[in-house]
């Protein structure tokens, strides 16, 4: 479904992602581990057209889409969920997801969704006429998801979901993107709790410094020694 070869991005004069390569096929949860500042967040925006790549090519369902903007990603199925969840503060839940099917004219179909996004997520029923700025910090990573979802992506990007959550938090975030690639979204996740992200995805790669330096099998990438020592807080024994 994604197809990434050569990637480089830069701001300025500073490179912050150096010649990544990368696949996501359909059906799968890929994640993107890495330490802060290892480029992660700059790769998504690259694949979602909020930042033009300076060299490399991006082919998303077999057709180049390096440097289309954003607006035209969602149209064609590919749709970024952002680092802090930037839900709009003064707009009601409702208002929210409504938001995210902004180039969709089907009114029926909308609904649908809508009354869809409330099952997969039953406490945004309950707050929908709620200012979005007013729900909790796990409350509003459901919104963010779900306001993506309400776009119909067929590859959802995810940027660090679990931040600033709590574990018991974390671990309902994760339960409900198994959920959402189960009934049939492709995702590619961006997560620095590597723990939590292995143990849902079907693959993996590992960023520094702007480069892929590893890539596998999620469940091999949580037996690599390396990734246990630098992710995972563990060691070989």
């Amino acid at each position: 479904m994604l197809s990434v070869r050569d990637l480089r991005v830069a701001y300025g004069s500073i490179e912050a992602v150096k010649g990544v390569s990368l696949d996501v096929c359909e059906g799968e949860i890929v994640t993107l581990i890495g330490a802060n500042g290892a480029g992660k967040s700059t790769l998504l925006r690259a694949l979602a057209g909020l930042q033009r790549p300076a060299a490399g090519t991006i082919h998303f369902r077999h057709q180049a889409v390096e440097g289309l903007p954003a607006h035209t990603m969602v149209a064609r199925g590919l749709t970024l969920v952002p680092e802090g969840r930037r839900v709009f503060a003064n707009l009601s839940v409702l208002e929210n997801l409504e938001v995210g099917a902004y180039l969709r004219t089907a009114q029926h179909a909308v609904q649908q969704s809508l009354e869809e996004m409330f099952i997969l997520f039953p406490r945004l029923r309950e707050r929908r006429k709620q200012a979005a700025g007013t729900l909790s910090g796990g409350e509003q990573q459901m919104l963010a998801m779900a306001r993506g979802l309400m776009s119909l992506p067929a590859l959802l990007l995810l940027d660090e979901p679990s931040m600033g959550l709590s574990p018991i938090l974390v671990r309902e975030v994760f339960a409900l993107i198994k959920r959402i690639n189960e009934t049939g979204t492709t995702i590619l996740l961006v997560e620095q709790n590597a723990h939590m992200a292995l143990s849902i995805a079907h693959r993996g790669y590992v960023i520094e410094t702007g480069r892929i330096v590893l890539s596998g099998r999620a469940a091999d990438l949580a037996a690599n020694p390396e990734v246990q020592r630098a992710y995972l807080g563990t060691e070989e024994t």
